[in-house]
């Protein structure tokens, strides 16, 4: 009883939790009482959904929904199923499954129009004008010609459907490029080339160098091979794959053929980490049944490291792990176009409150409704249709100026219609691996404890080495692992105390990791492949190094690069060879590999000459501190080199009796065979090994950074940019990179979250993390996971509280699903970039995503909205592309609009003065000519101008900053303007004209055109020399097209002095405000970059 009310209290609580939210005040966590005492979370969250939300969006929403609805019900998903895959028989397949092909285009020939026409009208400004230009079908509210109208809006959408295009043609064409690489496949005949997208599920495909497209269970000669998973999960460690045992006994690979044998295998999952399923052999007595692990396979995306692989294709084309882990591509608008959309809505509003006003002054008399439509086509010209067109022109000059830039050569713009997007980031989300780092480890520093050596005296540990085993050599024992206790030299006691320890240290480094050297087979003269035994030939140039972990290749390539080489390596055993090339075999008793939970490794080897048995053992100074001896130097100089960037590792040995291994070995395997708690068992006995530990060294290996990365980060944070690291690999990895790239700089401090798995642990340790400022954050996947599960909002907020975010242990899909988090708890907007496939879900997700096209290969390049070479290229493409790209637009705009606004508000005032007629004040072609050849050239022109020059912008990148806080797109500048504007240029040419209705229209329509001119040059603050050509020649086009309107104009009024001295007067004066309003905005209210301008 008392058992069962302790946990009904337990559960009580549990329940209670689940209740209570995360306490977010200051105040809560001085009470730890109150720490749960508030309301829950779905009360504060819940949305009060009304009248109001309908009108203000939810419209919107609702009809998505029911959008998405209706078209998953057509499409009528195909269920995954697990499998039966006959070996080499594509056609004992029991279904259809898909092609092997990769694509990434939008539209198909049948949808591309429909595709176009829906993006271009699901915006208020098109979908408007097209009513608009309908409307003028019906006699009634016809006002002027069908061209005026529809001229303008087919230009649109041609334009539009031209770049859309081309944009598509470039997808097709990358797309079979991919997908028509060749590979060989396996068949009763022998080997045959087929394409990439040729491939079925059941070929059996030979792999020499890459797999970008399959995933097969392993057949192969060696029975074992290392492969790179960098552009699936982002980690550049090489991870050793087991081929399917009974297979290697045939003895020709065309006897794959002749055995009936088959793979069941699970349904096609997004999880990389893990696979089940069954090989089975029927033509055996008895049916052999092997089973399956993620060992066996090669996911798609992955790459063979050496050697050849023979596999079965199991999943293609879309079901595949890395294109399940993928996100579809969608149309990326950007923050610009909705806000000029929310515009055009105000407009149009203040549009039909203008056309009521006029009804209403009529007296709402005869048709009223018919005039109240009149009225509302008379003032469209409010909400002007060029503004597409130059907004859309303006994008294609920015990627043009962005593509010729040769700052950042190789640059490439995917996506032509986002490139205001790059000055208006808030949040940067890059991967690590092969972004940030260039996948090459370096050796750096060996310290002894007494002695340190860095880079520039590697020479001396050579010159020890030799001398060690020379000296060792010359008193009869070369066989022998150590140096002689005399040798030859007379060097005093401490220089031999010196040699024998980094002796020790070096052949330490040498023996305690899991490298395996790889000698590639070579081709001769008549085009067979000869293969080499690494039993046989230990030349160097033929050797290559395979691991699991990149730190240890570099440790085993510096032990080679000192004189201690390792030539051969198979499961039982171990060569090397000294400097005098005598070749020292060590066996290999025992391995304890590296997990995460231990943070170390060791082996027992056995020296074959002296028969001598050594526990070595190196790991992260966090595990080894209490398993060495006691020091006083390992703490104090692990942080010295962490501060350097480099990842240090502790090297330890222990040396045992016959007795004491036996021991241990009878220990251990009886621990290896235990039912119940196995793990726990087999970790005493070999931490019962790990005591009282001789300390050999301390090492430093450095991840070479990509070029100028330290300087890019920071520029990038004065600019107010926040950068959240998110990638794949393990998170002492992922720390040391924080670090070494300064995205964590050296005074603040990091908080890495510890493991949570429910939601007691996640309100503990984010209540934890709340208590500290300041400081960045480190957290793993799996955390991540339960903490957005029960604590989204809350944990989302004290993310972005932070000054760098490291997210380690992240799978594809989790990158994307932060992308979204933070578009939708901030409303900033968000760019990602990345190099390799893993990266593709988050940088379509992105506001903006950048491609790096790198050694991981294309996929992120290509499915990315700009591509680059480097990453320090996104400091220029953001400061000075994407900040003048989002002005450029913004002035462009706003010029657009004025120009609609002065126009429709002149006509408002002549329409008020002549009795209130719905009769356009200028018709035909003077309004076409005044929305195209008049004011286009110069208006367009602004898309040259700079307010600084592109070296002040990176040298003081808080100009961007800039961007992000105030909105350069603003009408409460232009409104009081417009209205001064319209009020001088219309009463003006009332008051000064003779007695005709046409000199009214000469003298206004003249006057408009050349403030409009004037207006744009006052504008500009740095001119080009194409600003002065566009200002010229729409003046020389205006003047010489009036020779041609003498339907509109009386040629013999407009060339009297009387009517040049009405215009420049008028023109002058309503200008003169304009000029007024800029000089004191300059005077009292000076924008930040005028004080560099100047």
């Amino acid at each position: 009883w008392h058992r069962c009310y302790c946990c009904t209290i337990l559960e009580d609580e549990a329940s209670h939790l689940d209740e209570m939210p995360l306490m977010m005040s200051e105040e809560g966590f001085e009470n730890d009482e109150s720490d749960y005492q508030t309301l829950p979370r779905a009360r504060v969250n819940q949305r009060q959904r009304g009248l109001g939300w309908f009108l203000l969006g939810g419209w919107k929403i609702l009809c998505t929904s029911c959008c998405e609805w209706l078209a998953h019900t057509c499409r009528r998903k195909k269920e995954l199923k697990a499998r039966t895959v006959w070996l080499g028989c594509p056609e004992k397949c029991e279904e259809k499954y898909p092609r092997n092909a990769i694509k990434n285009q939008k539209y198909n020939i049948f949808t591309f129009v429909p595709g176009v026409l829906y993006q271009q009208f699901k915006f208020f400004l098109n979908l408007y004008f097209l009513v608009v230009a309908c409307s003028q079908f019906v006699p009634h509210v016809k006002i002027g010609y069908l061209y005026t109208y529809w001229a303008p809006l087919g230009f649109v959408l041609a334009v539009t459907m031209v770049r859309e295009a081309v944009d598509e043609v470039r997808r097709y064409r990358r797309d079979k490029e991919m997908n028509s690489q060749l590979y060989s496949k396996l068949t009763v005949r022998g080997k045959v080339q087929v394409k990439s997208s040729d491939i079925q599920v059941g070929d059996l495909i030979i792999v020499e160098k890459v797999s970008l497209v399959l995933l097969m269970p392993v057949f192969f000669s060696s029975g074992a091979c290392f492969i790179r998973t960098d552009q699936l999960d982002g980690e550049t460690d090489w991870k050793l794959k087991v081929a399917v045992a009974c297979t290697q006994r045939l003895p020709a690979l065309g006897d794959l053929f002749s055995i009936s044998a088959y793979v069941y295998a699970q349904k096609p999952l997004l999880d990389i980490h893990s696979f089940e399923g069954n090989f089975t052999r029927e033509d055996t007595d008895p049916v052999i049944h092997e089973s399956l692990s993620i060992e066996n396979t090669l996911w798609a995306s992955t790459v063979v490291a050496s050697g050849t692989v023979i596999g079965v294709v199991i999943y293609t084309g879309k079901e595949t792990r890395s294109v399940l882990n993928t996100s579809h591509a969608k149309n990326k608008v950007g923050l610009l176009d909705l806000e000029l959309n929310r515009l055009t809505k105000a407009l149009f509003l203040a549009q039909v409150v203008l056309s009521v006003v006029m009804v209403a002054l009529q007296g709402f008399v005869g048709p009223w409704f018919r005039n109240l439509f009149r009225f509302t086509v008379l003032f469209s010209y409010i909400i002007p249709i060029s503004l597409r067109v130059n907004l859309d022109m303006g994008k294609a000059a920015y990627g043009w100026m962005i593509t010729k830039d040769e700052n950042i050569p190789g640059t490439v713009v995917r996506t032509s219609t986002i490139p205001e997007e790059l000055g208006r980031l808030v949040y940067l989300l890059t991967d690590k691996t092969g972004t940030l780092t260039q996948n090459e480890m370096i050796f750096k520093r060996l310290h002894l404890g007494t002695v340190s050596y860095g880079t520039d005296t590697m020479d001396e540990i050579q010159s020890h080495i030799v001398q060690s085993y020379v000296s060792s050599q010359s008193n009869g024992s070369s066989n022998s692992s150590t140096p002689s206790r005399k040798p030859q030299t007379a060097a005093p006691k401490v220089r031999k105390s010196v040699i024998s320890r980094i002796h020790e240290a070096v052949k330490a480094i040498a023996l305690c990791h899991n490298v395996t050297p790889v000698y590639e087979s070579r081709t001769t003269v008549n085009g067979e492949t000869e293969y080499t035994e690494a039993d046989q030939d230990f030349s160097d140039d033929n050797r290559t190094y395979q691991a699991s972990s990149p730190d240890e290749v570099a440790l085993v390539r510096w032990t080679e690069s000192v004189g201690l080489t390792l030539v051969n390596r198979d499961l039982t055993s171990m060569q090397l060879k000294t400097p005098a090339g005598q070749i020292l075999t060590f066996h290999i008793l025992q391995i304890f590999p590296f997990t995460s939970e231990s943070k170390r490794m060791g082996i027992i080897v056995r020296e074959e000459a002296t028969g001598d048995i050594t526990f070595y053992m190196k790991g992260a100074d966090v595990a080894m501190t209490s398993i060495v001896q006691y020091n006083d130097w390992l703490e104090e100089e692990c942080g010295n080199m962490a501060r350097e960037g480099l990842r240090t590792l502790v090297v330890a040995k222990k040396s045992l009796s016959e007795e004491q291994y036996q021991d241990f070995e009878n220990r251990y395997n009886q621990a290896k065979l235990s039912i119940h708690d196995r793990a726990l068992k087999v970790a005493a006995v070999v931490e019962s090994l790990e005591r009282e530990m001789e300390l050999l060294c301390l090492t430093g290996v450095e991840d070479q950074l990509q070029a100028d990365v330290r300087p890019t980060l920071e520029l990038l944070r004065n600019a107010g940019i926040k950068i959240w690291m998110l990638t794949g690999d393990k998170l002492e990895t992922a720390t040391c990179i924080a670090k070494s790239s300064h995205l964590v700089s050296r005074n603040q401090n990091i908080h890495i979250f510890r493991p949570v798995s429910n939601r007691g642990e996640a309100h503990l340790e984010l209540n934890s993390f709340r208590r500290k400022h300041d400081c960045a954050l480190v957290i793993s996947g799996d955390s991540l996971e339960v903490c957005l599960r029960y604590y989204e909002h809350e944990f989302v907020e004290l993310a972005c509280q932070c000054p760098a975010v490291v997210c380690c242990r992240c799978s594809p899909t989790q990158k994307a699903q932060i992308v979204r988090l933070l578009q939708q708890h901030t409303a900033n907007r968000t760019c990602a970039i990345g190099d390799g496939g893993n990266d593709v879900s988050m940088i379509q997700a992105a506001d903006c995503g950048i491609g790096i096209e790198g050694k991981e290969g294309k996929q992120a390049s290509l499915a990315a909205d700009f591509s680059i070479t480097q990453f320090k290229h996104i400091g220029r493409l953001l400061m000075v592309h994407g900040r003048n790209s989002y002005k450029r637009s913004a002035a462009l705009g706003q010029f657009v609009m004025h120009r609609g606004l002065i126009i429709s508000t002149m006509q408002a005032v002549f329409s008020s003065i002549f009795y209130f007629a719905s009769v356009p004040l200028y018709q035909g072609f003077l309004m076409v000519g005044y929305a195209t050849i008049y004011t286009m050239f110069p208006v367009f022109s602004l898309v040259l101008d700079q307010d600084v020059k592109p070296e002040m912008a990176l040298l003081y990148p808080e100009l961007y900053k800039d961007l992000t806080k105030v909105l350069a797109l603003s009408f409460l500048f232009w409104f009081p303007t417009v209205h001064v504007s319209w009020g001088i240029l219309m009463y003006g040419a009332l008051l000064l004209f003779e007695s005709e209705f046409v000199h009214v229209v000469a003298i206004s329509f003249t006057a408009l055109i050349l403030t409009e001119l004037l207006m744009v040059a006052l504008t500009i603050r740095t001119w080009h020399w194409l600003m002065v050509v566009a200002e010229f020649f729409s003046l020389g086009c205006y003047v010489a097209s009036l020779a041609f309107l003498n339907e509109y104009f009386d040629l013999a009024f407009i060339t009297t002095p009387a009517f040049l001295w009405k215009v420049s007067v008028i023109t002058v004066v309503s200008c003169l405000p304009l000029y007024i309003i800029k000089y004191l905005k300059r005077k009292f209210s000076p924008p930040s970059y005028s004080k560099l301008s100047t």
